[in-house]
């Protein structure tokens, strides 16, 4: 059973930074998608960020507008786990951040519904 635990959330300041982190299980395959996801009060999952990677191709990253120039996705294959650097926050930040993976490079990083694991989520509160 394929497991993804998120840490690392918390309360910052506006213009602050927090560094997410999700751990899998340690699986080894050729390729794979890993992302982030968030979820604010009273409003549906939205794409973050996302990952893919594999031997042939080498890797590629994806950022939600929002979030770009100020977040930072990132892989450790050795440690089996994908960070999420995030600087500058705003208050607009504010959500459960969830994690996500699929063992293949999805043809859509960005659809929730192309990932096969999900963590359980980690709360970001950034104050004004």
């Amino acid at each position: 059973q394929v497991q993804l635990v998120e840490s690392g959330g918390g309360l910052v300041q506006a213009g602050g930074s927090l560094r997410l982190s999700c751990a899998d299980s340690g699986r080894t395959f050729s390729s794979y998608t890993m992302g982030w996801f968030r979820q604010a009060p009273g409003k549906e999952r939205d794409f973050v960020a996302a990952i893919t990677w594999s031997r042939w191709s080498g890797t590629s990253t994806y950022y939600a507008d929002s979030v770009k120039g100020r977040f930072t996705i990132s892989r450790d294959n050795a440690k089996s786990a994908v960070y999420l650097q995030m600087n500058s926050l705003k208050p607009e930040d504010t959500a459960v951040y969830y994690c996500a993976a699929a063992d293949r490079i999805t043809p859509r990083p960005r659809a929730q519904s192309d990932y096969d694991y999900w963590g359980q989520g980690t709360q970001v509160t950034v104050s004004s």
